[in-house]
């Protein structure tokens, strides 16, 4: 079926058709010329009957549906810059072990010899070497901070060339680190290489759907995280022995978030949550917002894991 361009009148019939009330049109013209039909319908499901009868829920209007945008792009911008502190403080953690191990000119740092001997990585270690020279190449003239070490010492420290590096790459970078250097970076979040293997592609995923404005609250990541305690504290209930919550999901995200931040940005985080959490629910009347939590996978107690 060909998607056809639709003008605002149209958008407001389509809406109107399946059943969603709008009290005012020519705010809901102005929201939808503003913010995209495409991306406000994508929150149509939760107010639906149906995906098959593709009718909206009695009572349903464009406050909620708008009301929801809202709250996913305020909890977008809240996991978005905690995602960011841990980029930063990943990126400075690795450089400063392995700037220590190796060294700290390109030569040093990005001999092949620093990495993993596993030979059917030989070729990921070789591509991801070319990869941070090329950006070092590219990238390395629009910064201030490397064109300062390029001027004056003709070299970039690894901890300079963090900052240009992609999220990716750096998670890309510490998956084909030898396993003491995996262990000493890990130790310094206070978890084990292993979920830090797991964690950081999740991380980078999270970042990139933030930074793109895509839809936050449903989002399922590809790879389950492992068990945790605080599945087990929260009461997470089971379903054919795997948790129904935080196991690929949002709060599987807040999970990662709760071992790797600190503490009081971490409370901070969650009590943001929490507020946007609470002025959603006094936007909703055609569902609860026990429905929107369900679909984050947040337990009714997540704010408990503060205190963890």
């Amino acid at each position: 079926m060909v998607k056809t361009f639709k003008t605002l009148d149209e958008q407001i019939s389509i809406f109107q058709s399946k059943g969603l009330i709008i009290h005012d049109i020519d705010e809901a013209k102005e929201i939808l010329l503003r913010e995209n039909y495409f991306f406000l319908n994508g929150y149509r499901l939760l107010f639906m009957e149906s995906e098959a009868k593709k009718s909206f829920l009695p009572g349903a209007d464009f406050d909620e549906l708008y009301g929801m945008f809202h709250f996913d792009r305020h909890i977008r911008n809240i996991i978005f810059k905690n995602i960011l502190i841990i980029e930063n403080n990943i990126k400075s953690i690795m450089a400063y072990n392995l700037s220590k191990r190796y060294g700290y000119r390109e030569k040093e740092y990005l001999n092949a010899k620093n990495f993993t001997s596993d030979r059917k990585k030989k070729r990921q270690v070789d591509d991801l070497i070319r990869k941070m020279k090329r950006q070092i190449r590219i990238n390395g003239s629009q910064h201030e901070a490397t064109m300062h070490y390029i001027n004056n010492y003709g070299y970039i420290p690894l901890w300079i060339v963090v900052k240009i590096l992609s999220f990716g790459i750096v998670g890309e970078l510490y998956s084909i680190l030898k396993l003491d250097d995996q262990k000493a970076i890990a130790m310094d979040f206070n978890i084990s290489s292993d979920e830090l293997l797991i964690y950081l592609p999740i991380l980078a995923n999270f970042r990139n759907l933030c930074a793109h404005e895509d839809i936050l609250y449903n989002h399922q990541t590809q790879r389950d995280i492992s068990d945790t305690l605080y599945h087990a504290h929260l009461d997470i209930p089971k379903v054919s022995g795997e948790y129904v919550y935080g196991k690929h999901d949002l709060f599987a995200l807040i999970i990662i978030l709760k071992q790797l931040l600190r503490k009081k940005d971490f409370a901070l985080m969650i009590s943001e949550l929490e507020y946007e959490i609470t002025a959603l629910k006094g936007r909703l009347h055609s569902i609860s917002v026990d429905k929107v939590l369900h679909q984050m996978g947040f337990p009714l107690n997540y704010e408990r894991i503060v205190d963890l």
